[in-house]
């Protein structure tokens, strides 16, 4: 909206052409984003502690986990949403169709965390939503945001599987394209708030991951840097790196009121929302083997779940003290803040490895 109105005017000022480059602006996408989170972070505190718009915690978990647990204010994730899409909607290039796609997929999957959070507050549990209708509510959304891509996007190489370390090696989907997706979008949401269960540990790696794909993103839709790594260039993409800046922003303001000890969680409205929209991203910019590799942290949390879940129903016996993996490390005596900053460090280092991969093919 003001990239817009200030491009307008160029011809009259023509100190307002700065605005035109991608770097600036996206510059500008992560100061506002974390101004907005800083102004408004408080007072939405105050406000849900006061209504008392609080999660249920698992019962399940480490006594000290739940005794620190219970009281903190949930639903945190609108604080960040609000800063991703004002700061996107300040600095993007609104006639992009990518810029909103991804504002759709970031409110659409935020609504749907929203209900699930208002859910579990009422009825005072953690399941909120039943699973089939969060799952349907996200296969939903998931084949919206593919139908708009496919009906709007410009760039053919849509329907591409890329594969990192091989420059030669693509894969044409076809409409296998569709089911792929899914998998990304639905897998992605659903692993970021399976890792939301300890202060700080989803936003850390949500932000590396958003930094990663600012680069990712600016990369792939500049000819010059696509060309001199070997990167299929696609235009219009870097403006996403504007609403990749926004989430790095907004991430790192909510991680003021989120460090530990929190003052408030993010919730299924900004956990399902963050992890869609960083596979709405990766899909764009044809990176969706890379996002598993930064996003590695999210993988391993996810895949802890599965094989807890599966070994269960097939031998009546656990492999973890209790899933996510966060909580077994819990169950097995270390602190929490010992946990965090290991699981960080991990995201720092995929985070590189997935980076590198931009030069080794």
């Amino acid at each position: 909206m003001l990239f817009n109105l200030l491009t307008s005017l160029i011809d009259q000022y023509s100190f307002l052409n700065v605005f035109r480059y991608l770097t600036f602006r996206t510059g500008l996408s992560v100061v506002s984003s974390l101004i907005i989170v800083f102004i408004i972070g408080g007072p939405l505190i105050k406000l849900f502690s006061e209504k008392m718009i609080t999660g249920p915690i698992r019962q399940d978990g480490p006594i000290d986990h739940i005794v620190k647990k219970s009281g903190t204010p949930t639903m945190g994730g609108v604080i960040i949403i609000i800063g991703i899409i004002s700061s996107t909607i300040l600095w993007a290039d609104l006639t992009n169709i990518y810029v909103w796609t991804l504002i759709f997929v970031s409110l659409s999957l935020g609504a749907l965390g929203f209900l699930d959070d208002i859910l579990k507050i009422r009825y005072k549990n953690s399941r909120g939503l039943k699973s089939r209708y969060k799952f349907l509510g996200q296969i939903i959304i998931g084949v919206t945001t593919l139908i708009i891509l496919i009906k709007f996007s410009s760039h053919e190489y849509l329907f591409n599987l890329y594969f990192p370390f091989f420059k030669n090696l693509i894969w044409h989907m076809g409409l296998f394209f569709i089911p792929f997706g899914l998998f990304v979008i639905i897998g992605s949401s659903n692993a970021v708030n399976l890792t939301d269960g300890l202060d700080g540990l989803a936003t850390v790696p949500v932000m590396l991951v958003a930094l990663s794909f600012t680069l990712i993103s600016y990369v792939v839709g500049n000819t010059i840097f696509s060309e001199y790594l070997q990167i299929q260039y696609i235009p219009d993409v870097g403006e996403l790196s504007i609403f990749c800046g926004s989430v790095v922003g907004s991430c790192l303001g909510f991680l003021w009121y989120n460090a530990p000890p929190a003052k408030i969680f993010m919730g299924d409205t900004g956990s399902l929302s963050l992890g869609g929209s960083l596979a709405a991203i990766a899909i764009i910019v044809k990176h969706e083997i890379v996002l598993a590799i930064i996003g590695g942290l999210f993988v391993l949390e996810t895949v802890s779940v599965i094989i807890q879940v599966a070994s269960f129903k097939l031998t009546g016996k656990r492999i973890f003290k209790m899933a996510p993996i966060h909580h077994h490390f819990e169950k097995k005596g270390w602190a929490e803040s010992t946990i965090v900053i290991r699981f960080w460090i991990i995201a720092i280092i995929l985070a590189l490895v997935g980076l590198a991969t931009l030069k080794l093919r």
